[in-house]
């Protein structure tokens, strides 16, 4: 079995975990934005998600001969450690739900705040948890200022958020772009549940999209009417709502993660019954998450939420276009987590935190391919400015705080 054992190969995996984690919400949101149902998309990626898991199982996870204490994965599948395997199957639901609730928070909040407070709170409230469970392995004098970095960028994301809010609706009461949006989406052409959705869009929506300016009204209204959760004249409190109850489950998985590989609460029960190895804990992970997405996205798939059209399993299925980009958002989310998992177990899960500075790579995208920011007030890029800076001290601090775990 390969195990990470130095800080140096740990620090490796985690700055790999965190391109990884901060690139697969940017293309589900593009999927997103070119309308596709968020439930077809969770479906495909909660496949690739789980296949990762396997991967990861059965080849870093049984290659080479067993270690004391430390059993290849098919030999520890058959050993009695449910109650660590009920911790693990705790963190895939946790995670599981906040990434679910994620893809909505996205649309309504924008990719890069969603993802900075959920973030930082997984840190205030997750690593401050995995502090203690590790047994203090992580200097604190170094650890807590970094976490201080991130309490600070909660509120500056929601400031973020709140002045980016407030100039989009300048830039669209300036016109009767509003106005004709309301007329735009009568009831009657929502697209029947039993065709599958074209993501394409038409080639008019196409051109009307490249021919207008990022960050415009314009702009603003055409990704509205392609995309598939309509946004426009919502609460902005709904966006808010939906980031802190996704912040709260993220803070909760690493924890629980931690405690399925460590039982530092002692709930094995034979003496001498090995604990669970990262790679078989994230494996009960990844089957809970699985479940969890397929069981209720199945069901949103007839009774939707956030206003997205109603869809059927034949419709799901036979849903092609973009397709192959949500099984990649899987596989990257997958090994992203278990390299992060695999780093925490080898230098501490407060150390391997770090990766929830996962925003760089997601505003880096944003930017980029969304135009999110574009034309915003000079308030708002302030408030980015500051809100990234202070993910640039936390990561680095944290990676610095990173330990050494006895075995």
């Amino acid at each position: 079995m390969r195990v990470i054992e130095d800080k140096g190969g740990a620090i490796v995996v985690m700055l790999v975990s965190l391109f990884f984690i901060g690139t697969f919400p940017a293309i589900m949101t593009l999927l997103e934005r070119r309308g596709r149902l968020p439930q077809h998309t969770y479906l495909d990626y909660s496949l690739t998600n789980l296949l990762a898991a396997v991967l990861i199982a059965v080849t870093l996870g049984q290659a080479g001969e067993a270690k004391p204490g430390m059993p290849n994965f098919f030999t520890q599948l058959t050993q009695d450690n449910w109650p660590s395997v009920l911790f693990a199957m705790a963190g895939g639901f946790f995670l599981g739900l906040g990434n679910l609730v994620s893809q909505y928070a996205w649309a309504f909040a924008g990719l890069s705040v969603t993802n900075v407070i959920c973030s930082s709170m997984t840190v205030v409230i997750g690593t401050t948890m995995n502090y203690f469970l590790d047994g203090r392995i992580n200097r604190a004098e170094i650890l807590f200022p970094g976490v201080g970095c991130f309490l600070i960028a909660v509120f500056l994301g929601a400031a973020v958020h709140s002045s980016n809010a407030k100039d989009d609706a300048h830039k669209l009461s300036r016109s009767d772009l509003l106005r004709k949006l309301c007329c735009h989406f009568p009831a009657t052409v929502l697209p029947d549940p039993e065709q599958p959705k074209n993501t394409k869009g038409s080639g008019e929506d196409i051109n009307a999209l490249a021919q207008t300016k990022p960050g415009s009204a314009e702009f603003i209204i055409q990704v509205e009417k392609r995309r598939s959760i309509k946004v426009i004249g919502s609460d902005k409190l709904i966006g808010l709502g939906l980031i802190f109850f996704a912040g709260t489950c993220f803070s909760l998985f690493a924890p629980a993660i931690n405690l399925a590989t460590n039982d530092q609460w002692h709930v094995l029960r034979g003496k001498g019954t090995p604990h669970l190895v990262v790679y078989t804990a994230f494996f009960y992970f990844s089957i809970s998450a699985f479940v969890l997405g397929i069981g209720l996205n199945v069901w949103f798939l007839y009774r939707p939420m956030a206003g997205v059209p109603a869809s059927t399993i034949g419709a799901y299925a036979r849903d092609w276009n973009g397709r192959a980009w949500a099984l990649l958002a899987g596989l990257l989310c997958g090994f992203g987590n278990g390299f992060q998992f695999m780093g925490g177990q080898a230098a501490g899960y407060a150390a391997a935190d770090a990766v929830q500075a996962l925003p760089l790579v997601s505003t880096i995208w944003a930017v980029i391919f969304f135009g999110e920011y574009r034309r915003s007030s000079r308030r708002t890029y302030l408030l980015l400015a500051a809100m990234l800076s202070m993910f640039v001290v936390a990561v680095a601090v944290l990676m610095a705080s990173a330990g050494h775990r006895k075995t």
